[in-house]
């Protein structure tokens, strides 16, 4: 009797991956020799645990100490499509982490997601548009399932940049810059966190058309999926049963949804904590391929695991030589 194949895709967010004597965004920022030591062998634990067949990562500061971290751990190809910038002042300060990628089976492709003019000038997006941080597109062939796009994103964050400059005003105890902030700032952070998705979500769905491709997009959305901002990504792709008519479409779902153990799980357990209370922030999107409820399933089973170990919703400050987001991993048997 033949074995089943299976492969493991993951999400991780790893909070400052930046390696001493560097420091993230301030001098004071960076990691002690004994921080640094039980960073990366946290990292290289949970890796190991997850055993994954592609894997994306978030905020990553030393991208070559990752790729090795990466490499010996047998995720021997590893891309990125940006690097991190030091200020001009204090080169030893990084700024801009980037997304990577790393994966036990070679990328066939790998490139910058690039926006579409038409799109943006259809969204009225008339200025110079830049990803807070660069999606990575590429592509893997895997026996059983075929060409895979896979997408690592790192979403605009919920963070409000000030508007004291627009009063005039440097005091950030300002009444009036505090609503502002709470309330135009807040609008504009979803803007554009939205405006990140529709790009991803576009350049998505023409890529399943064009190449009949299955499709991953995984990573840091920084909101919750059901949320004004990113609600469409999965709208027009409904969860169906082996009842209904198979997917005849392009489209998106949260692979959450189909995962055998759902049940098991009660609710989707929160990927990050703050102020003690727990939010979903870490997604895989999939396409139809992924569905193992279709009429002939290409994927027989899928699991859905979330790595919270780690995490402590009483925690009120971030501790570095952790994470503060879970990883998040499906796992398929064709």
């Amino acid at each position: 009797m033949a074995h089943s194949q299976q492969y493991c895709f993951a999400s991780l967010n790893l909070l400052n991956f930046t390696a001493p004597p560097f420091s993230f965004y301030q001098p004071h920022e960076t990691y002690n020799d004994t921080q640094w030591q039980s960073k990366t062998q946290f990292i290289t634990g949970l890796i190991e645990h997850i055993n994954p067949t592609v894997i994306v990562f978030q905020e990553v500061f030393s991208v070559e100490v990752l790729e090795a971290l990466c490499k010996d751990l047998g995720l021997i190809h590893f891309a990125v499509v940006d690097m991190p910038q030091p200020d001009s002042m204090y080169p030893t300060v990084l700024f801009n982490p980037v997304v990577a990628v790393a994966s036990t089976h070679p990328l066939t492709s790998v490139e910058a997601l690039e926006p579409c003019p038409e799109l943006l000038e259809y969204l009225n997006n008339q200025q110079q548009f830049r990803f807070n941080r660069t999606p990575i597109k590429c592509k893997i062939e895997l026996e059983g399932l075929g060409p895979i796009v896979c997408y690592a994103v790192h979403f605009k964050s919920q963070r409000v940049l000030s508007m004291a400059h627009m009063l005039g005003s440097s005091e950030q105890d300002d009444p009036l810059l505090t609503l502002l902030h709470e309330t135009v700032g807040t609008m504009q952070s979803q803007i554009s966190r939205s405006l990140e998705a529709s790009i991803i979500y576009y350049d998505a769905l023409k890529t399943q058309r064009e190449q009949n491709c299955a499709t991953l997009v995984m990573g840091d959305f920084n909101d919750q999926l059901h949320s004004p901002a990113l609600s469409f990504m999965t709208q027009t792709f409904p969860p169906q049963v082996s009842s209904n008519p198979p997917f005849d479409s392009v489209g998106l779902f949260d692979s959450y949804l189909f995962a055998d153990n759902t049940v098991s799980l009660a609710e989707k357990p929160p990927t990050h904590f703050y102020k003690g209370k727990g939010n979903v922030l870490d997604y895989i999107l999939a396409s139809k391929k992924f569905n193992p409820n279709q009429i002939k399933p290409t994927v027989k089973t899928l699991t859905y695991h979330n790595y919270d170990g780690h995490l402590d919703a009483k925690r009120t400050e971030e501790d570095i030589r952790y994470s503060d987001h879970s990883a998040i991993a499906i796992k398929v048997s064709l």
